[in-house]
């Protein structure tokens, strides 16, 4: 018999082994890094057990001043369609209290039938562009003034999160960084600080390109921000460009980034560069979120 309980002593590795079942079998990752990236750091959410075996696993971030909660789940595709996406999907629900937004990685067929049947409408799709690293790159061209170095660990965090929290002042997750995240990707075996680049004019840090490199060639714009009061100086692009051509000597096959699809500035500039859409993650959201 299934049990709804949070995350047991130990069974981080369970989780973490349903997750790369579903990857494997629908060609998506389930969990976004953050909610990976909490459960490996010991703020695990909530599974479904079937004695020892744990078959399904939810992650929840409570609501925050302005913003509803949001949650991700999984279920081992062995134990699918025997309802255990809904009772964690319930169980997320009245553990949020109020308005919840749940993310689809994907946008499978069957994430959109369970939203659907639990009266969830589609709120936010985030786009999944990529382009082959090997095609033509223009030059970075930087304003009079602005020079481009690398991060430093142990010194560049907090100037980072205070430009990082203005140019994304209206994001629902990149703005609300805090220093325990920076911290956390700093641990990832994957962390660069040489390809964490920071733009600065007269001192002072105006913008920023942090890539990424995963396994199996793929590289990543992991996140591109500029400070609004340095807007209008090119800085967006010639950042992408920088880092592009940093994954691209890297040698790197492939490389991603994620927009949100309602960003259409962002998304003209990455099309104008060579990408074209890959996958797509959608949020649902209660209809009191909307």
């Amino acid at each position: 018999m299934s049990e709804l309980r949070a995350v047991g002593d130990g069974e981080v590795g369970d989780v973490l082994t349903l997750v790369e079942a579903a990857a494997s079998a629908d060609s998506v990752g389930p969990l976004s890094e953050h909610a990976l990236l909490a459960l490996r750091g010991g703020r695990a959410g909530t599974v479904v057990a079937d004695g020892p075996a744990v078959v399904a696993y939810a992650h929840l971030d409570p609501a925050t001043d302005g913003e509803p909660a949001a949650g991700e789940l999984v279920v081992h595709p062995g134990h699918r369609r025997r309802g255990h996406g809904r009772a964690l999907l319930r169980a997320l629900r009245e553990r949020a209290d109020g308005p919840l937004r749940v993310w689809a990685h994907g946008d499978l067929p069957s994430a959109a039938a369970l939203a659907k049947a639990e009266g969830m409408s589609r709120d936010r799709a985030l786009l999944q562009l990529r382009r082959p690293a090997s095609g033509p790159l223009p030059e970075p061209s930087l304003a009079e003034g602005v020079a481009v170095r690398a991060f430093e660990p142990g010194k560049d965090e907090r100037a980072w999160l205070d430009v990082n929290a203005r140019a994304f002042a209206g994001h629902p997750e990149q703005g609300s960084w805090t220093i325990e995240d920076v911290r956390d990707r700093e641990a990832e075996d994957w962390f660069d600080p040489a390809g964490f680049f920071l733009a600065e004019r007269d001192g002072r840090l105006v913008g920023f390109h942090w890539t990424k490199v995963h396994p199996g060639g793929v590289g990543e714009v992991y996140v591109v921000g500029v400070d609004p009061d340095a807007q209008g100086l090119g800085l967006g692009r010639a950042l992408t460009l920088t880092g592009l051509r940093h994954l691209r000597d890297a040698g790197v096959e492939q490389i991603m980034l994620y927009v949100d699809e309602s960003n259409a500035a962002a998304v003209r500039l990455y099309e104008k560069l060579g990408f074209t859409r890959h996958a797509v993650d959608v949020m649902y959201a209660t209809e009191t979120t909307r």
